[in-house]
């Protein structure tokens, strides 16, 4: 019987570390977005669930890419980094697309909580230091489109 549970309790924690890694399979709309002569191609993150998921479990990021998170009102927004692999620059953007906040998010501690200075209807993560590369920073505006069927939840 000591066998057994052994057996359970080790299958259940093989599973709770390969349960992130199909818990996020999306594939999201892109779009290109220009900021100060600079294009990014950006996934759309625009439920909650695909927002949950984020850019949780990949293992990098390719250059002038990034995840946009779009939300249906402007609030103050809060991100966290469990389960990034990846170092990240994050923009809160107004709804203009003027650019409110720039923060680095770091990879630990990953309960480090990182939220918009004033209410967003927009946050951009790119590459770590992509924003200071570039020139970019608060009151710069960004350039996109939203498709019109997309749906924001």
């Amino acid at each position: 019987m000591k066998r057994l549970w052994i057996a359970v309790l080790s299958g259940l924690i093989i599973l709770s570390y390969t349960y992130p890694a199909w818990s996020c399979p999306y594939e999201l709309p892109t779009v290109r977005m220009t900021v100060k002569g600079h294009d990014l191609t950006i996934e759309l993150a625009t439920t909650p669930e695909t927002r949950a998921c984020g850019l949780s479990l990949r293992d990098s990021l390719p250059a002038n890419r990034g995840m946009l998170f779009v939300y249906a009102e402007p609030e103050i927004l809060t991100f966290w980094m469990k389960d990034t692999r990846i170092p990240l620059s994050i923009a809160f953007i107004d709804e203009a697309g003027r650019v409110v906040g720039i923060q680095k998010m770091n990879l630990f501690p990953t309960t480090t909580v990182y939220a918009s200075p004033v209410p967003a209807l927009y946050a951009l993560e790119v590459n770590q230091g992509w924003f200071e590369e570039n020139g970019v920073g608060v009151g710069d505006v960004l350039e996109f489109s939203l498709p019109i069927t997309l749906n924001i939840k």
